[in-house]
């Protein structure tokens, strides 16, 4: 079974939908109408823009050209997730350049090459695909992860210190710190996965039944996606808050003040 097109006029119908969140906005006054309408076209546009360019990938299925569109995707991510921080972007670029590339590819080739039967682990309709599920999801969780941890280091400042200054290693001070970020950026992922078929039907596996899959086909794969969110995410989280150390602490263990973009943070 075929998956069922939509008409452009009947994709049109769905917008008139979003009548309901303006009439909220307001009767309420949330103020939520620009924001709103901002964000559905972008959004609109940039699906549009990306899938002729994926019907075209996909075409092309060249292993380099894939490669290189993933490695831009994972840049994208990291700069949406630093400035999502509040962490000025040159100070931890790079770490969570490093972090986020060893936690997709590392993940997105394990599924490629041992889980997925495929003959091209670099075939554009999987790489890309599921690259691009473990970037989005990575992206939430750091965004929280890196906020989290820096925001509470700076705010708890003279605790921080007293713990170093009664003998304590960098990374012993640090670990309460750690521990809470990455819990905080995990937690999302893990509601989701404990009521995941009860209260919901995720979206890929929607999409691969929509796709004239048998649901056994479908829970598979949405159990081979969440296991790889959540290895990606904790991994990219950790790796980013561990190599941006060196250049957000000095010598001495203390934070430096100029990683955050706002001194008010």
């Amino acid at each position: 079974m075929e998956t069922v097109d939509i008409s452009v006029f009947s994709l049109g119908l769905t917008f008139l939908l979003l009548a309901i969140p303006v009439a909220l906005s307001l009767i309420f006054g949330f103020k939520l109408i620009k924001p709103l309408f901002h964000s559905v076209i972008r959004m609109s546009i940039q699906l549009v823009m990306i899938g002729f360019f994926l019907k075209y990938l996909f075409l092309w299925n060249n292993a380099f050209v894939n490669l290189l569109w993933l490695i831009i995707m994972i840049t994208v991510a990291v700069f949406s997730a630093i400035k999502g921080s509040s962490i000025k972007i040159g100070k931890i670029f790079i770490p969570g350049f490093i972090s986020f590339s060893i936690s997709t590819f590392v993940v997105v080739f394990y599924m490629n090459f041992f889980v997925i039967p495929i003959n091209n682990v670099f075939d554009a309709r999987y790489l890309i695909v599921l690259g691009g599920m473990l970037l989005g999801n990575s992206l939430r969780g750091n965004i929280v992860g890196i906020s989290t941890f820096y925001k509470n280091i700076k705010k708890d400042t003279k605790n921080y210190l007293y713990v170093l200054s009664l003998g304590a290693s960098h990374y012993e001070a640090l670990l309460p710190y750690l521990r809470e970020s990455v819990q905080l950026a995990l937690k999302p992922t893990l509601a989701s996965m404990a009521t995941m078929g009860i209260v919901a039907l995720p979206g890929m596996m929607t999409g691969v039944i929509l796709g004239g899959a048998s649901p056994e086909v479908a829970i598979k794969y949405q159990i081979m996606i969440m296991i790889a969110i959540v290895v990606s995410t904790i991994t990219s989280v950790i790796l980013t808050i561990l190599m941006s150390l060196r250049v957000c602490f000095n010598k001495y263990g203390v934070l430096q003040q100029d990683v955050f973009i706002n001194s008010n943070v």
